[in-house]
């Protein structure tokens, strides 16, 4: 008969500092075999560790243990912590702990879960996995389940890509996450304010690794950032999309989905303008052909210039060459200013105000354009080249007279990471009056 039993283990003392817990868990459970998985409380690990602050320091606890904030309401911080786990006030917990002060989580767990898992060979001559387990609250979901944070001797994940169904559908996607199963299972029988800090499940010892194989680790559950699609709050996106907006000057061969720079399209055209006018229209230029005819035609535009300003063959090769990032760009985008529903007030000081309107909001629309790329994880780098030749690039493209461009967007995925962004100190641009 298949199946699976989950009981917790009673008699397990008040647990200090320096405390051995894998005797402790020995003596209060003898009986374990091989194959037994053995879910503990991250709360008793902490203890164990010392890893106790005052109730006054935990704002700064907080702090010390955030690496990265990702969403916040009010005094709410759902952060990433040094472990890399994404979780409400970087697991510093209040409950099950003396008053007045809490505790910060384990400081490694999958480490604390080898330790106990060797403490338990040593003691008792068994071969088990240990998950280290916490409470997590979790996107779209209401309610709170435990997951695994630690792990050694359990295959936390189970990839069943490539196999079949019972359909014999072929499986793409499915990945099982065997050790947050086992963990949720404990805790239905732990609970969360019965005193029962350790759980064990026996009847699956096909999720138990050999006694020299620890495991991956539950380390290896963290979705990566480049896989997170869900990554940060609406704000904290906001402004990491403005950090990442960057120029971009090298790419990847790697083909640019349209539906992506249409998006974009989309964020770009929400810009304040005056008038409640539209004054933005983005020509994209997905082909090679279409790409490479608008370059060249202005590279010749530009030549020309260069020689009628006298300037040496040497010279204008240079300059055409310091050009290239559009040529290498695998899609570009023209965006252009029109000025319908603009007003015409007779007076050159009002008109050209007035145009001045329309130009801003142009750069607006632009600014939101390239965010939204950034957005998209699409490097980006706004040339203004087609402004010194409207009148070739209107021709090339068909554009109407009335259709100024205000340079072009270079778009592709960027051939490696930027630089480091040198900081600025905001209070330099700023005067109150």
């Amino acid at each position: 008969m298949s199946g699976y039993r989950v009981w917790a283990p009673s008699g397990l003392p008040e647990v200090a500092p320096g405390d051995d817990l894998a005797k402790l868990i020995a003596a209060a459970e003898p009986g374990l075999a091989d194959g037994d998985v053995l879910l503990v409380t991250s709360k008793i690990v902490s203890k164990a560790e010392g890893r106790i602050v005052r109730a006054a320091d935990r704002e700064a606890a907080i702090d010390a243990e955030t690496v990265r904030v990702v969403a916040r309401r009010g005094p709410l911080r759902i952060v990433e912590n040094r472990q890399g786990l994404v979780m409400a006030a970087a697991g510093v917990d209040a409950s099950n702990t003396a008053e007045g002060t809490v505790l910060l989580l384990p400081e490694d767990p999958d480490a604390a879960a080898r330790g106990i898992r060797e403490g338990l060979r040593e003691a008792l001559g068994v071969t088990v996995g240990v998950i280290v387990t916490d409470t997590f609250g979790r996107p779209w979901r209401a309610g709170l389940t435990d997951v695994a944070i630690g792990a050694a001797g359990v295959r936390v994940l189970d990839d069943l890509r490539g196999g079949t169904d019972a359909h014999g559908n072929p499986l793409s996607a499915t990945v099982v996450a065997t050790a947050d199963e086992l963990a949720s299972a404990g805790d239905l029988i732990k609970g969360k304010a019965s005193g029962l800090p350790v759980a064990v499940v026996r009847g699956l010892p096909h999720v138990v690794t050999d006694a020299a194989e620890p495991g991956e680790g539950a380390r290896a559950m963290v979705r990566s950032a480049r896989d997170d699609m869900f990554r940060l709050g609406t704000s904290e996106a906001v402004r990491e999309a403005l950090t990442l907006r960057r120029t971009v000057r090298a790419f990847t061969d790697e083909p640019v989905d349209p539906g992506s720079v249409r998006r974009a399209v989309a964020a770009a055209v929400t810009a304040p303008a005056p008038h409640h006018t539209t004054p933005w229209r983005f020509v994209l230029l997905e082909s090679a052909e279409s790409r490479l005819g608008l370059l060249d035609a202005m590279r010749d535009a530009w030549i020309a210039d260069l020689r009628r300003d006298g300037k040496s063959e040497e010279s204008i090769a240079k300059r055409v060459r310091r050009g290239d990032v559009l040529r290498n760009a695998p899609y570009l985008a023209v965006p252009c200013l029109v000025m319908d529903g603009s007003h015409t007030y007779g007076d050159a000081r009002r008109d050209a105000a007035e145009r001045e309107m329309f130009v801003v909001a142009t750069g607006a629309g632009v600014q939101n354009f390239l965010v939204a790329l950034a957005g998209e994880r699409l490097g980006s780098a706004w040339v203004s080249s087609t402004m010194f030749c409207r009148d070739v690039v209107r021709e090339v493209l068909d554009l109407p007279a009335g259709w100024d461009p205000m340079g072009a967007v270079a778009i592709g995925h960027p051939a490696q990471e930027p630089p480091a962004r040198p900081a600025r100190e905001a209070g330099a641009f700023i005067e109150v009056r």
